[in-house]
């Protein structure tokens, strides 16, 4: 174990490689991505976020915490229903504090479920090390993958691929906020901001994204993480983790569906790519949660948004885009509240 998540609520199944990888700011970082370098192999500089930003993280967790509870509790009775003996696998890094959410509302609920966190990459499959790890000590039908929100639902279909090799673990996702209407469970079919995805390794126990390279992991062993150690003064994890525990409710609300929309989210992220001229899917990051992260770690082009007036909802994208100084434009969002275009850098 490393980072900064208590052992009781979590094993990490990843291998510490702190020291070993010099991180790369967004630019370079962009750039290579772009030029065909997949971005598991290189680490992102930390953003360290100003004043104003953690103010407006502080607004984001005081106006959702509850709704995040609600949709937390809403996935954890439903995997009881389904489960029963449940076995938590999240996908780090953004699913982990939400498995230790769900793992703290089963525990009210009587059940001490076992709760691991493993790595996914987007184009590098599941961790197998990690699966096989799992798999000696568990029932393959215990095991429910857990992540924060849905964007495009890339992850959840790289999950089906990957569980093409294990026919016996079922591939759907549980994730509180399911936008793109992808996931097996949800809590909402709402895309609501989820704080944690405000931030970087602050929130998720002080751990990096996940790394992959052949000539630093061995088949046999973990992906890796890096823990920043020198960020301690200003870890927020269990901040946020108690923040929301604070509103579990007494019973499992039941979950919200979206009945009325009448295209999925994959097909609106292609009408969008079609609108702006993009040709690459990959640079279109629907959701709150994914906008946030192109502000955070990526090159931003702009950021759409369904009002220019949705202080409420979008306050914390609204002052990192005036801080990275991105045009934030209106347009007619159905499934998201935002959407993040990433700059094809090449076009600079």
């Amino acid at each position: 174990m490393f980072g900064t998540y208590r052992t009781e609520d979590v094993t990490i199944l990843l291998k510490d490689i702190t020291g070993l990888v010099k991180p790369l700011d967004t630019k370079e970082r962009e750039s290579r991505i772009q030029q065909g370098t997949h971005y598991s192999e290189m680490l992102p500089l930390e953003y360290e976020p100003s004043p104003a930003y953690l103010r407006a993280y502080q607004d984001a967790l005081e106006r959702y915490a509850e709704t995040t509870a609600l949709a937390a509790a809403s996935v954890a009775g439903q995997l009881l229903e389904r489960k029963g003996d449940v076995v938590l696998v999240s996908l780090a890094r953004a699913g982990t504090s939400i498995g230790v959410l769900i793992k703290h509302y089963l525990r009210r609920l009587g059940v001490d479920a076992p709760h691991y966190s493993i790595s996914i990459i987007r184009g590098r499959g599941i961790d197998r090390a990690a699966m096989d790890w799992i798999l000696e000590r568990h029932p393959a039908s215990s095991i429910q993958f857990v992540d924060g929100w849905t964007g495009k639902g890339a992850i959840q279909r790289e999950l089906h691929q990957a569980m093409e090799d294990y026919p016996s673990v079922d591939p759907g996702l549980a994730v509180l906020s399911d936008p793109a209407r992808v996931a097996a469970v949800s809590g909402t079919q709402e895309d609501f901001l989820i704080a944690s995805s405000c931030l970087n390794s602050t929130v998720s126990g002080l751990l990096s994204r996940t790394f992959y390279r052949s000539d630093m992991i061995r088949p046999s062993e973990f992906h890796g993480a890096a823990f920043y150690r020198e960020l301690l003064g200003q870890d927020l994890t269990y901040t946020f983790i108690n923040a929301v525990e604070a509103h579990f409710p007494d019973a499992p609300p039941a979950p919200i569906r979206i009945f009325d929309r009448n295209r999925t989210g994959l097909e609106e992220v292609q009408e969008i790519c079609q609108e702006f001229g993009m040709e690459d899917i990959n640079l279109v990051k629907p959701g709150i949660g994914e906008a946030t992260r192109v502000l955070l770690r990526r090159v931003p082009w702009k950021v759409l948004v369904r009002s220019l007036d949705d202080e409420a909802h979008l306050g914390h994208l609204y002052q990192l885009a005036r801080e990275k100084r991105v045009e934030v434009v209106e347009y007619p969002l159905q499934n998201y509240r935002a959407c993040g275009l990433i700059r094809k850098l090449a076009d600079n």
